[in-house]
């Protein structure tokens, strides 16, 4: 196969399989298996490079985390963390979704954002049924604050996880540099939903005080499993933060706090193992094989150059070209594997100039994460949040999410920009 048809058949491929992917048609899993398998058999990649494609690192930590937070979860700590939050506020409406939504941000940074909605979401809407108030302004709160909290940490989006794994930048990396822009973002724009929401969020004094009557003792199932969970992944985050001094990989940590929960928590193997999101894990090693077939044959580094024609090789534009069309795109389209095939693009650029490439990791990962925020589609915790709500019959509808959201998410880029040129590109 000459080089011309071989980025004809790769491009095609590709083109198809990410078209396929959005138009959510058909499982995305399945077409990124397909897309994958086609590569291997037009012979683009063998097995082997195949399977030396996929990044082991972000594989291995997803589903190490997912083993620790698929026990943690059985314990009803997020209940009872929310039920305790609600209890604190006295009912007040406002203080109410303010409580959650920082229990919510602080959650989907330190587990995971998918995960936490659906463990919060149902408490919210026990709460906002027993203020008798509209449940659409905490169910948008709780998306927000679920990608805005999952943007401060390495380990609280998928995007992140993997821009760590390839740029080689650590737990605290993240903590240093995306964990401060996370907290102004959560500020402002909490300041604007109340603005937005504030004639909304009023209930009669009778039903704030039924919120006392809540015993959030009940929702722990198992006090010993829990306390084993909470310091395993207690040390489990202090390895995170200690572990570019110690030399061992976020994987290696992860891996490690999953082996051992496993073996205290006396937890069935096969159960807790069935819970881990597999198709989801499988996606992330056929996305790494269909990205390492385009590398292959040259596309992301042609890709690089038209970019770095567009700006110049300007370390601003080019960083904040990355910031908006990240942010634009994914809030429209699946960040995952948007990410994943920006991150050789922006190794390419590294490698075509001198320019310091480490600003342009801060950028995807901010627009990517806080992108999502962007429409309901933007990000798998907004689609969980949509579903639990049709569930329990009540409608979100796509415009009236947007109407809200859209502008609060151009507005979290609008304040990145601003952080991301005092900081890193003056």
């Amino acid at each position: 196969m000459s080089h011309q048809v071989q980025l004809i058949t790769v491009s095609t491929i590709f083109i198809m399989t990410y078209g396929i992917i959005i138009s959510e048609k058909i499982n995305r899993t399945k077409i990124a298996f397909i897309g994958a398998i086609a590569m291997i058999l037009f012979k683009v990649l063998n097995l082997d490079e195949a399977f030396l494609a996929i990044d082991l690192h972000t594989i291995s930590l997803l589903i190490a985390m997912m083993i620790i937070v698929n026990i943690l979860k059985t314990t009803g700590l997020f209940q009872y963390v929310a039920i305790k939050a609600a209890k604190l506020a006295k009912g007040d409406p406002w203080k109410i979704l303010i409580m959650l939504s920082v229990v919510t941000a602080i959650a989907s940074g330190l587990l995971d954002n998918v995960t936490t909605v659906l463990l919060i979401a149902p408490v919210t809407l026990v709460l906002t049924d027993t203020l008798k108030i509209n449940p659409i302004p905490y169910m948008i709160a709780l998306i927000i604050s679920s990608n805005i909290g999952g943007t401060a940490t390495l380990i609280g989006d998928p995007p992140n996880i993997m821009i760590g794994a390839e740029a080689g930048l650590g737990f605290m990396d993240f903590i240093k540099n995306m964990t401060p822009i996370a907290i102004v973002i959560f500020a402002v724009t909490f300041f604007l939903m109340k603005l937005i929401y504030k004639k909304q969020l009023h209930v009669k004094d009778e039903l704030k005080a039924k919120i006392s009557q809540f015993d959030e003792q009940k929702t722990l199932t198992d006090k010993p499993l829990l306390i084993k969970s909470l310091i395993v992944l207690g040390l489990t985050i202090l390895g995170f933060i200690l572990h570019q001094y110690i030399g061992l990989e976020t994987s290696s940590v992860a891996l490690t706090g999953a082996a051992v929960l496993m073996l205290i928590s006396k937890s069935d193997v096969e159960e807790v193992l069935q819970e881990i999101e597999w198709p989801t894990i499988f996606f992330f090693a056929f996305l790494f094989i269909l990205v390492g077939s385009i590398e292959k044959v040259g596309i992301i580094e042609s890709i690089a150059k038209q970019l770095l024609n567009i700006t110049k090789g300007d370390l601003v534009y080019t960083t904040l070209l990355i910031l908006w069309v990240s942010a634009i795109v994914s809030a429209f389209l699946d960040n995952i594997p948007f990410v994943a095939t920006m991150i050789p693009l922006i190794q390419s650029i590294g490698v075509l100039t001198a320019m310091n490439i480490t600003p342009l990791w801060w950028a995807l990962a901010l627009g990517a994460c806080l992108g999502g925020n962007g429409t309901l589609v933007g990000a798998s915790a907004n689609v969980v949040v949509a579903g639990i709500l049709e569930k329990h019959k009540y409608k979100i509808g796509f415009a009236q999410y947007m109407k809200v959201a859209f502008p609060l998410m151009l507005i979290s880029i609008a304040v990145s920009t601003v952080y991301l040129y005092v900081f890193y590109l003056r």
